[in-house]
């Protein structure tokens, strides 16, 4: 990539949201409400996932919120030996 991008102008740039479908925090809150417990894993970006997970409403401000990062030259070793 380094010698095929290089000496290039960025003339435009974009950016896809994905919306969550209709209902989805309401059917969430429910299966909340009947005690059904939700995890969130994810390999998004960690203000992504936060982001999604409040709009969809499987957080809330109220949750202790545990974050997992582990930067990916560290490996699985980092996480056996926490």
């Amino acid at each position: 990539a380094d010698s095929v991008e290089c000496k290039l102008d960025i003339v435009g740039a974009t950016a896809i949201e994905d919306k969550l479908q209709e209902g989805v925090p309401e059917a969430i809150v429910t299966l909340r409400q009947a005690g059904i417990n939700l995890w969130v894993l994810t390999g998004d970006k960690l203000e992504t996932a936060r982001n999604i997970g409040f709009s969809s409403r499987v957080l809330e401000s109220r949750m202790t919120i545990a974050m997992l990062d582990v930067q990916p030259e560290a490996g699985w070793d980092q996480i056996r030996h926490a």
